[in-house]
């Protein structure tokens, strides 16, 4: 196996320029919040320069740094946990507010917070996700542009690529050819994805279906669509027009589940790397829309900690459907990050529902959403369920049934 070189200034240049035109897509006076491990600070300096040379106003970075994150876990007091700072709420919401946006650049350690103390982990959640909860309905209504984007760390790369001693620049190529980076117009590739993704989701939607049908071992699922439901998938625009993509790469066409209407058993395909802790070969069991039972092989209690966030964390906000057959899945990778897992395989969410997959969803009220089947939940966690044995039917309202997938691909 040859070996692979770190990516040059010139790439990460070209990588910046994709996440800030395509993923967030800057506008001239528009802010801009980048929030990055310091592991990544080569391609952090480019997505500020790229911001700054798309018409930028402003560019925060918010710095973090995982060792004193693994510091702060073990060492600070308990009660350290349940506190959210006013002053970080009110920042949050005030970026909001005058439409920033905001790239996330993920390189976690799946790892990195094992052996610590589940409760505080728990509560660590809990307090940020109450105190965060203006801004989440900012950015899940798409009130707000936002993207998500990778970055390659020596603690990720050496889990995915455990034998190589090149392993970081081994993640590097692997998050370049999932985001299209090798394609000789970048831009490009990603304009034709995108099409392609919104015509599918545009037909999914057309068809509404009242229900979907899960089998694949250890699965037998039906999951409720609201009446009003809408299929997503690729870029769309954000409440004032902008067109931005939230996740690259992305693979999928998603739409909400209907909160009350989950029945049967479904079991996990990939770990799932949760606040810093693997959680693997997992079964949920559902009733009434709420998960009654959940076993887990490895890292059950941090699935316990997940479900008992709050009552929304129980129940379905997201169902995405993605072929198998599809670059992620063909790489044969797995990367431990759901930003990736969750593009190689049909996935679903626990946790909040995005408004914007019902039709006047972002206009409605809370009570509203609550009325027409969107889950409301402090937490939204992907998790993954595709395979190549697979097979997902579509009931439509009169109780006839269409194939939607065969043996992990598209049929429809």
């Amino acid at each position: 196996m040859s070996t692979v070189t770190m990516p040059t200034e010139a790439e990460f240049a070209r990588y910046a320029e994709l996440a800030v035109k395509k993923g967030v897509n800057i506008q001239p006076g528009q802010q801009l919040e980048v929030r990055a491990d310091i592991s990544q600070a080569p391609l952090v300096r480019q997505i500020v320069k790229a911001a700054y040379a798309a018409g930028a106003k402003q560019v925060y970075v918010n710095w973090s740094d995982e060792e004193t994150t693994k510091v702060r876990y073990f060492n600070a007091p308990a009660d350290a946990f349940k506190e959210y700072p006013e002053w970080l709420k009110a920042r949050f919401e005030q970026l909001a507010e005058e439409k920033t946006a905001f790239l996330s650049i993920v390189s976690d350690d799946p790892d990195a917070l094992n052996g610590v103390e589940s409760s505080r982990i728990a509560d660590s959640n809990r307090a940020a996700g109450v105190a965060l909860a203006k801004w989440r309905k900012y950015v899940m209504s798409d009130n707000v542009s936002w993207s998500i984007v990778a970055g390659a760390s020596e603690a990720w790369a050496k889990k995915v690529f455990p034998d190589r001693e090149d392993a970081v620049p081994a993640l590097w190529k692997a998050i370049f050819e999932a985001t299209r980076m090798d394609q000789p117009d970048v831009v490009a590739a990603w304009d034709t994805h995108d099409t392609s993704l919104r015509e599918r989701a545009t037909l999914l939607t057309n068809k509404k279906y009242a229900k979907l049908h899960y089998k694949a071992p250890g699965t037998e699922l039906t999951i409720g669509l609201p009446k009003k439901h809408v299929f997503l998938g690729g870029g769309g625009p954000n409440i004032d027009g902008v067109d931005f993509i939230a996740n690259m790469p992305t693979e999928e066409v998603f739409t909400l589940a209907d909160k009350d209407s989950v029945e049967g058993h479904v079991s996990s395909t990939k770990p799932l790397s949760y606040s810093g802790n693997l959680i693997d070969g997992f079964t949920l069991w559902f009733e009434g829309g709420k998960v009654v039972k959940a076993e887990a092989k490895q890292g059950q209690q941090a699935l316990d900690e997940l479900l008992n966030l709050d009552e929304g964390a129980r129940r379905i906000g997201e169902v995405a459907l993605v072929p198998d057959d599809s670059p992620i899945s063909n790489s044969g990778l797995l990367f431990y990050n759901t930003l990736f897992d969750e593009n190689a395989s049909c996935h679903l969410a626990l946790g909040r529902a995005y408004s914007t997959c019902l039709e006047g969803g972002p206009q409605m009220s809370a009570e509203e959403l609550a009325e027409n089947g969107a889950n409301d939940s402090m937490t939204h966690v992907d998790f993954m369920i595709g395979s190549a044995e697979m097979n997902i039917d579509g009931e439509l309202e009169d109780g006839s049934r269409e194939a939607i997938m065969r043996d992990g691909n598209w049929v429809i």
